[in-house]
């Protein structure tokens, strides 16, 4: 079949209906009836010389050659949407569009919060959605599912564009009323003192994996699921946490915590937004992307005023 007589909103059917498996799930994603969805499916499969999906039991599963043709449809799916994209206007103000960002609940609270106050009056009917990266991530980026990564650079891709957002170095965080924060912080008080750490991963985070190839190991008293549940472990108690130091200023105050430098020396945390190389010419991403660095500068000082004229 020659390529200017073949529809090209069939790859998009063919993306959908192999992933989904159905045609009534595949209907109800590209918002078509099922007539619809069966009519597409069928000229598929004229186009292909393939039956695309067959019935297995009460299920339907993509034939060996539609799996076979699966990566390079969702590839050249993801190529044309990024054609379309960067050719395309992109007003804010007036935009609707959804962006959909992997982010760490730790950058949610001092990168997005802060941004997404921003973007409010900005691009008041954009929708941001946010999930917490997972074990598929890097597929979900290959595969086009997601718009952003926001991530330590040791846990990108090597295949699309990174950029840097800002770096972050590591302090100790305690309770005020810890008397190992009441004297200069040696190793040996550190080491032996009771930990509150994050496990988020099988990869481990960033500052365990650092430790742990120096041969370290904490006295682990307390895991959490996420960073910003860390601060709250440690009022009333004798324990001491590695955390972000953003993170750490954001909440200190409210939670009556010290913070101090560690007693040897730390790598600052390069933080990288990643995306699809595809969208790289894509106007709506570029301008969220700009925004992101904005929020990522220390805001400016306020203005000292002279009240005596």
């Amino acid at each position: 079949m020659r390529l200017d007589q073949f529809d090209l909103n069939l790859l998009i059917a063919f993306d959908v209906l192999v992933e989904e498996r159905g045609v009534t799930r595949a209907a109800e994603r590209l918002n078509l009836t099922q007539s619809a969805m069966s009519a597409a499916l069928k000229r598929l499969r004229e186009a292909f010389a393939d039956d695309i999906l067959v019935q297995h039991g009460k299920r339907m599963v993509p034939t060996p050659g539609a799996l076979s043709l699966a990566p390079h449809v969702a590839a050249a799916v993801l190529n044309l949407r990024g054609i379309l994209a960067s050719g395309m206007r992109f007003d804010p103000a007036q935009s609707r569009r959804r962006f959909r960002i992997v982010a760490s609940d730790y950058i949610t609270t001092v990168l997005l919060g802060p941004a997404l106050r921003r973007l409010q009056r900005e691009a008041p009917d954009i929708q941001i959605e946010i999930t917490l990266p997972t074990s598929d991530i890097l597929e979900q980026l290959d595969d086009g599912e997601i718009d952003l990564l926001i991530s330590p650079e040791q846990f990108l891709s090597p295949d699309h564009p990174r950029e840097l957002v800002f770096e972050e170095r590591f302090v100790v965080v305690g309770c005020a009323g810890n008397p190992a924060l009441q004297r200069p912080l040696d190793a040996d008080t550190f080491y032996d003192s009771g930990h509150v750490v994050v496990s988020v991963s099988r990869d481990g985070t960033f500052i365990d994996n650092f430790l742990r190839g120096q041969g370290e190991q904490r006295r682990i008293e307390v895991i959490c699921a996420s960073f910003t549940q860390v601060p709250w472990m440690l009022p009333g108690t004798t324990r001491l946490a590695l955390m972000h130091e953003r993170l750490a200023r954001e909440l200190a105050p409210q939670l009556s915590l010290m913070i101090h430098d560690a007693p040897f020396e730390l790598p600052a945390m390069q933080e990288m937004m990643q995306f699809h190389s595809a969208r790289a010419a894509d106007r709506g991403l570029s301008w969220l992307r700009e925004r992101l660095h904005g929020a990522a500068m220390p805001e400016p000082p306020a203005p000292v005023t002279d009240d005596a004229g």
